[in-house]
């Protein structure tokens, strides 16, 4: 049984989180350790398993990375690793621009402008990537699984920056 048919989905990429953390609650309840309070040591350790179960399932749908990486698996997808981003130059480069981008923040005259505009420059680009993997994995076809995988590695890293931005941004605001 796969994470959608647990939480009786349809297995795409577009998810109601409303419905879907209201039958994570449900089935929750359903297992929960004081339920079998009174039950064998072995009802106890299953209803444990199925409770770790249930949670992994709906942290992994609940995120749409994570959703995407694990569609992806289902689809005997693999992602492609850190090295493959040697073999695309065009991405390679803007790597390093936004790296370049990150590094001159906290040397810039006005500092929370060069943030913003920073956080802008990535959430624009994390959204060009979002959505054209999501067009990908609608069209579930080998090519563009292959794609929508090479654009969850793009995302990322785009999400990683995103939290280097934010821990840049705690550091020279916290004084």
């Amino acid at each position: 049984m796969n994470y959608f048919e647990i939480f009786g989905l349809e297995e795409k990429f577009s998810l109601e989180l409303n419905t879907l953390t209201e039958r994570y609650q449900t089935i929750q309840k359903s297992v929960h350790p004081d339920r079998f309070a009174h039950a064998s040591n072995q009802e106890k350790l299953l209803a444990a398993k199925k409770s770790t179960l249930i949670n992994d399932a709906y942290q992994t749908l609940k995120n749409p990375l994570s959703r995407a990486e694990y569609m992806l698996e289902l689809r005997d997808v693999s992602l492609p690793n850190e090295q493959a981003s040697f073999s695309d130059n065009a991405f390679l480069m803007r790597q390093m621009e936004l790296r370049e981008m990150l590094a001159e923040v906290k040397f810039a005259d006005n500092v929370e402008s060069a943030v913003f505009e920073a956080s802008q420059v990535l959430e624009v680009e994390f959204e060009q990537h979002f959505k054209a993997m999501q067009v990908a994995l609608i069209d579930n076809t080998e090519a563009s699984n292959k794609q929508a995988s090479e654009l969850l590695r793009k995302l990322k890293f785009y999400q990683k920056l995103h939290v280097e931005l934010d821990r840049l941004e705690d550091l020279l605001f916290d004084d």
